[in-house]
């Protein structure tokens, strides 16, 4: 089977985006529905976030507020702080992010390799837990750092509508025809973006939202979460309860779960907010009718995630025990 020829990119930066979309038919077998994965681990720095680090510093950029030499500061878990580091760095940018000890060693690698200096906070916050402890962070660093610029994912607009276009590849991939979409929480950039897209083209894709047992974005009980990369202890800027269908709670083992069973079932090694989708999709089967067709926004690659959710001694360690003392 032949596959189109792309022309070469332009740069880097011209590489974000346009990521494939791939059936799934061995992920559900008992199920009657089609399903398709939006992999978005084959952006340059390896995951969706690189989309919105995109959109935020380009933005600054045109508008003047952000120029070469200058250090942007911004809070993060993983993911999103990759994306700004690789963006920073081609940029000619300085970049400081406020991580927390949720980050894994693997990541911390990437990120001191592409020049970003690391601010590392310890302890929690009293309300609001560590993010809100990086975000104070945050504001201590631009006040001590002239000429100094936060992108602030957790309120800049910037970040759900880089997944306009997120969402337009993939209705365009399924030529309209999608019944579900699934894709896990944060800031909720992504998901609102995928809806904002839904809703203004008239589409009647059910949107279903993937958040994690401990997380306060649809007003649960604040708790520990282990695997970073969904969730979080504050509620979203973006959220838009009336475009959102439904929502699924998972916890850290079905996050570790549905890892396994994406690995196992299409050899696809993807990190934990995926594998919160794929156990979340299956926690919903019963509301899904035979025939649909549902896309899976599957976040970012699973490399960074050999030494916690594929080693079965830190899983049993820091996850199994956690769930039997918790039911």
């Amino acid at each position: 089977m032949s596959r189109q020829i792309m022309p070469p990119a332009a740069n880097i930066m011209d590489v974000v985006g346009n990521t494939p979309l791939v059936h799934l038919p061995r992920l559900y077998p008992a199920s009657k529905a089609e399903y398709y994965g939006k992999l978005e681990a084959l952006n340059p720095g390896g995951s969706i976030k690189d989309r919105t680090a995109l959109s935020l510093i380009l933005d600054a950029i045109r508008k003047g507020d952000l120029k070469s030499g200058q250090t942007v500061v911004e809070s993060s878990s993983g993911n999103m702080a990759i994306g700004l580091a690789q963006t920073c760095l081609y940029f000619g940018l300085h970049l400081i992010v406020v991580v927390d000890p949720m980050i894994n060693k693997h990541t911390l690698k990437i990120l001191r390799t592409y020049g970003a200096e690391i601010s590392h906070i310890r302890e929690p916050a009293n309300e609001g837990g560590y993010l809100e402890a990086r975000l104070a962070r945050v504001k201590e660093l631009l006040e001590k750092i002239p000429d100094s610029f936060w992108p602030d994912q957790y309120g800049n607009r910037k970040n759900p509508q880089a997944h306009l276009q997120t969402m337009h590849e993939i209705v365009s991939s399924l030529d309209g025809n999608l019944d579900y979409l699934f894709a896990a929480t944060s800031t909720c950039g992504t998901l609102m973006g995928c809806a904002e897209y839904i809703k203004y083209h008239g589409y009647s894709t059910k949107i279903i939202a993937v958040d994690a047992v401990g997380s306060v974005i649809f007003n649960k009980q604040a708790g520990e979460r282990k695997i970073p990369g969904h969730g979080a202890s504050r509620p979203s800027a973006f959220l838009n309860l009336d475009l959102i269908h439904d929502v699924i709670h998972v916890n850290d083992l079905d996050c570790v779960n549905g890892c396994k069973k994406l690995l196992e079932s299409e050899a696809l090694l993807c990190g934990g907010s995926s594998g919160a989708v794929v156990s979340a999709v299956d926690k919903y089967q019963h509301e899904i009718k035979e025939g649909a067709t549902c896309a899976l926004i599957l976040c970012d690659r699973g490399e960074r995630y050999l030494d916690t959710i594929y080693n079965q001694s830190w899983v049993s360690e820091n996850i199994s025990k956690e769930i039997e003392i918790s039911v």
